[in-house]
């Protein structure tokens, strides 16, 4: 039975060891919470590292045993792999540079190859529990490369990934040495997660310029299989938070901490110790108040907890000291015998300590340089029972997309923050009201339960969409079907697309001249008398009778526009005008003009703008806009825009490769019929032909075809075998090669 595999770097279990025993207590985080429900139904799977290195074997089968009663399983690492894959790569090259924090990141070959091989590891794991239609929903960025692991061995699974840290914009990832690797181990899922629109878009923009693949609508097609891109904004439990808030515990702690703290004002600050998180920036902005609002000396204190983080680390060591520095300093300033600006913890605490703070708070200071969501400013306004207080969020935090009733400052701007600070303890209690209502109910309904809802409804939907646009691959038993239809037909009809089908596509169009393999190829389908064989083109009727012209097969040339049978001359089906030719030239040369390397190629009743010798990205970007730019034009008029292989066409609507293709049908008896293209163009001939038809594309892509092959190659390769067989010089039992 097909079951859920969730995989994160750390198993939401905390594991410690206190002589000589381990101890085992659930973590608290927010996707803990979210998937507790989930992973421990029925045989499903949560995959991590337990948070200790345990090298001992009999400790690990203890490990293993203990936790797999709740859904678990630990992969085991060793204390180099934690330096070098989680201190080392995780968070000193990832971490910084996804954090716009390039600067800090190092770049050292050794800290890749363990991450490599951890998440080698990773995937070995898995590996021994999952089957092929499993779901296997990866988290984070300790993991990029996984995806496209499990991928390589298990083609069918359905295999999620979320990131929840921001993705930065393609000028910083590009400063990634192994960037290409990163992208292309995402690119294994079948749905990629973000928390917001702008993450989801570098990530398209990084793919398409690193990698070359174009992204419609968050859907990338990669040539052999789609992916869907979303945002998945994250949400927190919200009852449980509302509900501590309510009990009589923190109720006892949030009066015993108002008197100790002894101010009728309260902003709270609550920040794992990291540089992203704007503390240094907040203590500056806080200590500018002071200054500039003496009226609130002795009436407002900063209650700061910071939970130690990587202490180890030589940049936390001197974040660390500097905010040690910056509260001493405050303090030093202001404080007289009965106030202390500042509360500093530098701890953990648990969650109803925290809940208390929430509660007393009358603002919360939630100002990070970059987060990927933040969850702090959610938990502070889930708490706010009495719906009275302010959250100050930064514009750069994940969550500023959904809480727009906050106010949001931009953490760099330090006179912002302190007008924000001061219009926050100066809000008349029925406008704080309103906007908390405002958020609480947004929060309320995108819940946590909501996000990993929502990511798994989606993740099914991708796949269902996968599957009912996929084509099989043209197997050997599939062939021999076709081969027998083949063989014991007495009339046969068969269409193959030139460009991409039978031979590759070419950086210059004349290029592509036919060679003498594919010259002896076609002489050979076509002077079977059962065969008629119709090459199809978009290419101009002069390039083809000149390649072509001597065969003694038909031809299509510009989309269907010019027909020409064998024995006879060059026709066209309609009568066409190209009056419209002249606007539209103007705007495809504008576009050279600001594309580099692309040229047009003018055609009787089309004109195609080309871009492969553009470089990667800038061409996928001009033609996106190019196609926008066509498409608005053509809206009113007979012109149809096509987005081809490395080339924007427009052509006369009229004017399509079915409509030529079902002239043959319509003109020659046909006990058989084969067709083969290779884009998107080609759909139509495909939708041409009758039911019982064999239909090949070139590529895994989205197809209404029944089969695929995957190039030219292989077309070649599988042409050949048909005429052969016939004639008996080739042996039936022989392999297709690729």
């Amino acid at each position: 039975m097909a079951k859920l595999i969730i995989v994160s770097n750390r198993l939401p279990v905390k594991l410690q060891e206190k002589d000589g025993k381990l101890t085992y207590s659930p973590s608290e985080g927010g996707l803990a919470t979210g998937l507790g429900s989930i992973y421990k139904k029925k045989d499903n799977l949560w995959i991590g590292w337990p948070g200790m290195v345990i090298e001992e074997v009999d400790k690990q089968e203890k490990v293993i045993e203990d936790i797999r009663k709740d859904n678990m399983y630990p992969v085991f690492l060793t204390e180099q792999e934690v330096k070098e894959f989680y201190e080392g790569f995780s968070n000193e090259t990832l971490w910084p540079t996804f954090h716009y924090f390039s600067q800090y990141a190092i770049y050292e070959q050794n800290l890749w190859e363990t991450y490599v091989e951890v998440n080698q590891k990773y995937c070995d794991e898995i590996l021994k529990h999952a089957s092929p239609n499993d779901t296997i929903w990866v988290h984070d960025y300790q993991l990029l490369l996984l995806p496209s692991m499990l991928r390589e061995k298990l083609p069918d699974a359905t295999i999620g990934f979320f990131q929840h840290i921001p993705f930065p914009s393609y000028e910083v990832f590009r400063l990634l040495p192994w960037r290409k690797e990163l992208l292309e181990g995402m690119l294994g899922a079948d749905l990629v997660g973000f928390h917001t629109y702008d993450d989801m878009r570098h990530f398209l923009s990084s793919v398409n310029r690193l990698i070359g693949y174009g992204g419609m609508h968050g859907w990338i097609n990669t040539g052999s299989r789609s992916l869907l891109v979303d945002s998945f904004p994250m949400g927190i439990d919200y009852e449980k938070y509302s509900e501590v808030a309510a009990s009589a515990e923190v109720l006892k702690l949030e009066e015993q901490y108002r008197k100790n703290v002894g101010t009728e004002n309260i902003i709270i600050s609550i920040d794992r110790l990291d540089y992203s998180k704007g503390i240094p920036q907040r203590l500056q902005a806080f200590e500018l108040f002071l200054e500039r609002y003496p009226e609130f000396h002795g009436k407002v204190t900063l209650v700061m907890l910071v939970v130690p983080s990587r202490d180890a680390v030589e940049k936390y060591k001197e974040l660390k000291e500097e905010v040690d520095e910056l509260v001493g300093r405050i303090n030093g300033k202001y404080s007289d015998i009965n106030w202390n600006p500042i509360q500093y913890f530098y701890r953990s605490l648990p969650l109803e300590v925290l809940s208390a703070f929430y509660r007393m708070a009358n603002v919360a200071l939630v100002t990070p340089m970059r987060d990927g969501m933040n969850l702090v400013c959610k938990e502070y306004v889930a708490s706010k029972l009495d719906q009275k207080g302010v959250l100050i969020l930064s514009e750069m935090a994940g969550a500023s997309k959904e809480l727009s009733d906050a106010l949001l400052i931009n953490p760099n701007d330090i006179n912002k923050i302190v007008e924000a600070m001061y219009e926050a303890l100066t809000m008349p209690e029925e406008e704080q009201k309103v906007h908390m209502a405002n958020m609480q109910d947004t929060l309320k309904r995108y819940n946590i339960h909501h996000w990993v809802s929502l990511f798994m409804d989606r993740l099914s939907y991708v796949k269902i969409k996968q599957m009912s646009l996929e084509t099989s691959y043209l197997d050997d038993a599939t062939f021999q079907e076709m081969s027998d239809s083949y063989e014991l037909a007495s009339s046969r009809l068969i269409f193959l697309e030139y460009d991409g089908a039978l031979t590759n596509y070419k950086a210059k169009p004349l290029m592509a001249r036919p060679d003498e393999d594919l010259l002896e190829l076609l002489e050979s389908l076509s002077a079977n008398p059962k065969n008629r064989v119709v090459v199809i083109s978009s290419r101009e009727k002069a390039n083809m009778e000149d390649w072509l012209g001597h065969l003694s097969l038909d031809i299509v040339a510009e989309h269907g526009v010019w027909l020409k049978q064998r024995g006879s001359g060059w026709k066209t089906m309609m009568s066409l005008m190209d009056d419209w030719k002249s606007d539209i030239r103007l705007i495809l040369e504008l576009y050279v003009d600001r594309t580099p390397g692309s040229f047009i190629e003018e055609k009787e009743y089309s004109l195609v703008w080309h871009y492969r010798r553009v470089e990667t990205g800038l061409g996928e970007l001009r033609a996106r806009e190019l196609v926008n730019h066509l498409n608005f034009l053509a809206t009113n008029s007979n012109l149809q825009v096509l987005d081809g292989q490395m080339a924007v066409e427009i052509k006369a609507q009229e004017v399509n490769k079915g409509k030529a293709t079902s002239h043959w049908l319509n003109m020659y008896p046909h006990e058989f019929v084969l067709a083969i293209g290779d884009d998107w163009g080609d759909e139509e001939i495909f939708k041409a032909m009758p039911r019982n038809a064999y239909t090949i594309k070139t590529g895994n892509s989205y197809s209404i075809a029944k089969y695929h092959l995957d190039g030219p190659g292989e077309v070649r390769d599988m042409l050949t075998r048909l005429v052969k067989q016939e004639t008996k010089e080739f042996p039936p039992n022989a392999k297709m090669t690729g």
